[in-house]
């Protein structure tokens, strides 16, 4: 099918995937004759890029028309979707036509649907931070892939550090890769811990630091996380996740339901032997504290998006966290 729509928040990922996909269809030789990006900014981008994409390659391999950050997944215009059923059903076999957007594609609209149809569709989207089973298990993807092995340990303190970003994963492991030469012995959590660029000041320790109701620890993670250019809103996305499956577990244990597997489906947690330990994490909170923190972190996007100064108001709010957890 020559029609590709990838989308997602992973950049490194996508553009890997890109690179992957001009490699395999254009001939070095003819690239400059055969190869379009499109950005989003150009009048008419959509429409220049369909009409790209009708034009036979020259010289040898395919032809690649590339719609960068398309928004035709978000809105489409009557106009637009009208020449988009006309032309991606006559794209010939020997172009390629790719969308790219981060935004995930709205299933509600017309033009999404007609690329459901007519397109190979793939997702690249970040790990959420507190799914930590997901990030260690991608630690092993792609320390199998480079070439370095890790026990346990080690890839639990890599996926901590790292968190889900996949750059820094890569980067890592290739330097691991370089230390260990032809050697087959794992790596521990001792030689990470010595090796790898410690990303430790995560949300997920701002999480556990609030639950414990330590302000001046639960601070200190604050600065340090905008100091290193971390998105308010993303530390926030993280804390709510975290604190929703604190709740959910909360909940359903204080209701008397004892079938961890049933908890964890309930909470979302992917690995059911999770539960005993969150369960002792939150044995000393009651379930309204609970609630009262996913109500003042609402709070919090709302007023980071609001254009809130994103220091001060993380500070100002996580004090209030740590104070309804303390209590």
């Amino acid at each position: 099918m020559p029609i590709y729509l990838y989308w997602g928040e992973d950049d490194f990922t996508l553009t890997q995937a890109v690179n992957q996909l001009r490699k395999s269809v254009l001939d070095p030789n003819w690239a400059n004759f055969n190869y379009d990006k499109i950005p989003p900014d150009q009048p008419d981008a959509v429409i220049q890029g369909l009409n790209q994409a009708l034009t036979p390659p020259f010289g040898m391999g395919k032809r690649l028309v590339w719609l960068v950050e398309t928004t035709v997944c978000q809105q489409c215009s009557e106009n637009l979707l009208a020449e988009l059923e006309r032309t991606l059903p006559l794209i010939p076999e020997e172009s390629i036509l790719l969308l790219t957007t981060r935004n995930r594609p709205d299933g509600r609209i017309k033009s999404t649907k007609l690329l459901q149809k007519y397109s190979v569709i793939q997702e690249f989207s970040l790990i959420p931070p507190w799914k930590t089973e997901e990030l260690v298990q991608r630690v092993h993807a792609y320390s199998r892939e480079v070439g370095v092995k890790l026990t346990d340990a080690a890839a639990q303190l890599l996926a901590q550090s790292v968190g889900n970003d996949t750059r820094q994963l890569l980067n890592e492991l290739e330097k691991l890769q370089l230390y260990i030469g032809d050697s087959v012995k794992p790596l521990n959590e001792k030689t990470i811990a010595t090796l790898v660029t410690a990303n430790t000041q995560n949300s997920l320790q701002l999480a556990a630091a609030i639950l414990q109701g330590d302000g001046v620890k639960a601070l200190g993670l604050v600065a340090d996380l905008i100091n290193k250019n971390e998105p308010a809103l993303r530390i926030v996305a993280t804390l709510i996740g975290q604190f929703r499956t604190w709740l959910w577990v909360k909940l359903m244990v204080s209701a008397g339901e004892r079938d961890q597997k049933a908890i964890a489906t309930a909470a979302e947690v992917g690995n059911p032997k999770r539960i005993y330990f969150i369960t002792r994490e939150v044995q000393s909170l009651s379930p309204n504290q609970l609630t009262s923190t996913l109500r003042v972190l609402l709070e919090l996007e709302f007023e980071l998006k609001r254009g809130g100064e994103p220091l001060a108001t993380l500070q100002t709010k996580v004090i209030e966290l740590c104070q309804i957890c303390k209590n």
